[in-house]
């Protein structure tokens, strides 16, 4: 049986007005970046303050299934970067004329330019066989891990570092190049380094590929489909 730690609970309560905002703020105007990054290094002390962001997520079971493996030497990043344009150049024969010519117009050189890269895996076995939480959905820890990534990606915010979120390329040639478990899961791959600029919108939005969708069309009441007006 579970029993509660004497001492296990704090007072709680909403942030001040001025928190509140910078909690917003990180989060509104979040952005993923592909090519304005700048040369460089991020300190390490720095690193390390997005990596305890990133592990303080919450995760199913609490098995924490996260781990960051950091990148930094141009040749590893350059193997990598052959490996996301030979999947990039697949992507783009999957796209119609049109779209086709505005996917090759997008610059997506971050494995290039960031001086950081960070892959985030997923280890499915941690936590044993049977995880508390996960016992009816096997994706909880895999949920669990972007947790970890969106945790990551707010504080970089925060901090004036630019973050690239890279999911064009197969698998298996990234584990090669790493050298990681075939039973662990690459759930991202991140292009972290300082930027002195950001889009206002959503880069795919300035460029014309998608606009973001209205709140009101993406909310239900007490079941599907149905409208807080037809509730």
């Amino acid at each position: 049986m579970l029993t509660e730690p004497k001492g296990g609970l704090a007072a709680a309560g909403a942030f001040s007005l001025p928190e509140r905002e910078a909690v917003y703020r990180a989060i509104s105007t979040r952005r993923d970046v592909r090519d304005e990054f700048l040369p460089a290094p991020l300190p390490d002390d720095l690193i390390l303050r997005l990596l305890a962001a990133a592990h303080s997520a919450p995760s199913v079971g609490f098995m924490q299934p996260w781990n960051f493996v950091l990148v930094r030497a141009e040749e590893t990043r350059e193997r990598v970067w052959q490996a996301f344009r030979r999947a990039n150049d697949e992507a783009a024969l999957m796209f119609e004329a049109e779209q086709q010519a505005k996917y090759r117009a997008l610059k997506l050189e971050g494995i290039r330019k960031a001086p950081l890269s960070i892959c985030v895996t997923c280890d499915r076995t941690r936590g044993g066989a049977v995880v508390l939480g996960r016992t009816h959905n096997p994706q909880m820890d895999v949920y669990s891990t972007v947790c970890a990534v969106q945790n990551l990606w707010l504080a970089a915010r925060a901090e004036g570092v630019g973050v690239g979120w890279v999911s064009i390329f197969h698998e298996a040639e990234i584990k090669a190049i790493l050298g990681i478990p075939d039973h662990i899961e690459i759930v991202a791959w991140l292009c972290l380094g300082y930027v002195d600029r950001l889009y206002q919108q959503p880069e795919l939005a300035v460029k014309g590929w998608r606009q973001r969708l209205p709140l009101d069309e993406l909310v239900f009441e007490d079941g599907w489909g149905r409208s807080k007006e037809k509730a």
